[in-house]
């Protein structure tokens, strides 16, 4: 089947989603020209002014930092811990039986009690924060991952036993290729659950960070500052989006898009 209908021009693929900011952006200035209170909604130009002075201040480099810093660290743990354990799952009903309870009741557990049960077990460092994180996200990881391990195709399976391939070829020539589409949704989709989590950890308990930066300005009720330190992380992440996570979506699904 030919690749045509998958492939898009530079133009075709920009052009709505400038055209969706664009309107967002109208509906925001309107908004706030309506309310006619800049401290309780302020225009996008009071917000890009206050981001510009926190980005020449140096603040936004150092806190922004801090706070991707905690986001990469925790997507990584959650994605290593949890794929493991939903390929595990997947691949073992003994496994999916004894494990699956647990993994509904941490699937339901609020994100706010995990991370204050971290803190007060381990203490207001990086460990616990983190920690709390990845927690958080792990289940949700392991679960997609489980449903990308029962859709793994048996005769791939036999064909590696065929040939006495050894455990780790197997996961790696046999396992990955397949479970690629799954794990680059689970990126995904993790990735801004994971950033959200990370600022309310440091709302709660870090001296640095973004979520450190919006506590801060909470007890003032700056609206602008608070939503240019927002939207500026949030800058961040539709770049890792845009640039990292969807081409390597795009990539892990090729290979179906191949057998089509």
């Amino acid at each position: 089947m030919s690749k045509a209908p998958y492939r898009r021009s530079g133009a075709s693929g920009i052009l709505p989603g400038v055209a969706s900011l664009a309107a967002l952006l109208v509906l925001w200035a309107a908004a706030a020209a309506l309310t006619g209170n800049p401290q309780r909604l302020p225009g996008p130009g009071l917000v890009l002014q206050r981001l510009t002075e926190i980005a020449v201040s140096g603040e936004l480099w150092f806190h922004a930092g801090m706070t991707l810093f905690r986001v990469v660290a925790a997507f990584a743990v959650a994605m290593v811990l949890g794929g493991a354990l939903g390929l595990w799952m997947g691949r073992s009903r003994l496994a999916d039986r004894w494990l699956d309870p647990t993994l509904v009741i941490m699937l339901n557990i609020p994100a706010l009690v995990v991370i204050v049960l971290c803190y007060i077990w381990i203490g207001l460092n990086e460990t616990a924060a983190i920690l709390a994180v990845a927690l958080n996200k792990i289940p949700v990881v392991a679960v997609m991952l489980r449903e990308g391990a029962r859709a793994l195709r048996p005769d791939l399976d036999d064909m590696a036993q065929v040939f006495a391939m050894s455990p780790l070829s197997r996961l790696r020539h046999v396992v990955l290729p397949q479970l690629a589409p799954h794990i680059a949704a689970a990126a995904r989709s993790g990735i801004a659950l994971i950033w959200k989590i990370v600022l309310v950890v440091e709302f709660l308990g870090r001296s640095n960070g973004v979520g450190f930066k919006i506590h801060l300005l909470f007890s003032s009720f700056d609206v602008a500052r608070v939503l240019a330190w927002s939207l500026a992380f949030v800058a961040v992440m539709l770049a890792v989006d845009l640039l990292v996570l969807r081409p390597w979506e795009a990539r892990a699904a090729r290979w179906r898009q191949d057998e089509a």
